[in-house]
């Protein structure tokens, strides 16, 4: 966030003398000045709304900019709400949400971070574009918006042209010119005992390198699947297939912030409406229905969906535990030949009878 601040303020003070009114920033439809008035509000606004974890309005209260106010006091509003913002992300809790309504009506405090710093980088571009001024912010700060606010987007080969190709500001060779766009926070579905919030590639990438992720884990955590889970959806994002919510989940205990377990899906739903799932716990955290609870709100999720109506999971024959899991989470025991389509279709395991691979199914009501 400093950085980011830094970076624009220093580019935009050489010109505080211009005149910003009259100049329109870049493609916007603000003048500069009211771009980086634009700037200055939502760091304030986002520290206030993180700080006082509001749930339910976009803006708590305004920031009203006198008029005659000049440019280099504008620049100092906006020094004075990253502050602020960096301030409030440092002593809020991680797993803390609060309102934004791209697309999933809340962000926790990193995703405010990507948040702020995407408008800091992509507004100080347009204003800068509109003063004819030269600017371009280290590849690392466009990549950290990206690999949070942009999940669905395919990394370009240079991070900061994706993020303005991304963003309608800019093209890529070899893709379609982008005419509507909008910040992407990771989906969060609640359970009485459980969070599972979605894994951004971000926290993937982290997880797939033997880290965290960015999550407190108990002990034993995570579980060797989840880190596979985890290098899948790396995978899928560098191919540029990677669908947010048809992902990977971290389960998080309510009770004390700790992360259990892992569940998502296998990609996106099939041409048929068909999505597979999967998932671990830490052997601690075994024995005590969380997989269950989980599994029955992500299950009862996706099958609210358009076009979903069969949700799969692929469990061996000797993992009676995981069988009783899904079969309490809703899910039955497909028939001999409806685990034959269904396997040989999806290409799980090979075509012979005496596969160890049992098929569980749950549909749509």
């Amino acid at each position: 966030m400093e950085e980011a601040v830094a970076g624009a303020v220093g580019v935009l003070r050489g010109a505080v003398e211009r005149d910003w009114d009259g100049v329109r920033a870049g493609r916007c439809e603000w003048s500069c000045r009211e771009t980086a008035q634009h700037i200055a509000q939502d760091l304030i606004v986002y520290a206030g709304r993180l700080a006082g974890r509001v749930q339910d309005t976009y803006r708590p209260f305004d920031v009203v900019v006198d008029d005659s106010t000049d440019n280099a006091r504008v620049l100092q509003l906006i020094e004075g709400g990253g502050v602020l913002l960096t301030a409030t992300i440092r002593v809020t809790p991680p797993r803390a949400r609060a309102y934004h309504p791209r697309p999933y009506y809340s962000a926790n405090p990193e995703g405010f971070a990507a948040l702020a710093v995407g408008e800091v980088l992509l507004h100080t571009h347009d204003i800068a574009e509109g003063l004819g001024l030269p600017y371009e912010p280290p590849a690392d700060l466009a990549e950290f918006v990206l690999t949070r606010m942009f999940p669905h987007i395919q990394p370009g080969p240079e991070h900061w042209p994706t993020l303005l190709w991304a963003t309608g500001r800019g093209e890529l060779p070899g893709r379609a010119p982008v005419t509507e766009w909008d910040w992407y926070n990771n989906l969060v579905l609640p359970t009485d005992r459980l969070t599972l919030e979605g894994l951004t590639p971000a926290a993937a990438a982290d997880l797939r390198l033997g880290g965290d992720g960015g999550y407190d884990w108990v002990a034993d955590g995570p579980f060797d699947g989840t880190r596979e889970a985890a290098g899948m959806l790396v995978k899928a994002y560098e191919a540029g297939v990677h669908r947010p919510e048809w992902g990977v989940f971290v389960l998080v205990r309510r009770e004390d912030g700790k992360a259990v377990g892992g569940m998502g899906f296998h990609g996106a739903p099939d041409e048929d409406g068909r999505a597979e799932v999967g998932y671990d716990l830490a052997p601690s955290a075994r024995g005590r229905g969380y997989a269950t609870e989980a599994l029955r709100a992500l299950s009862e999720w996706a099958l609210a969906r358009d076009g979903v109506r069969l949700l799969m999971a692929t469990i061996e024959e000797t993992n009676r535990a995981s069988q009783a899991v899904v079969t309490r989470a809703g899910y039955t025991r497909a028939t001999v030949g409806e685990q034959h389509e269904v396997l040989t279709h999806e290409q799980h395991a090979p075509h012979e009878e005496d596969t160890d691979l049992r098929l569980y199914l749950r549909e749509r009501p």
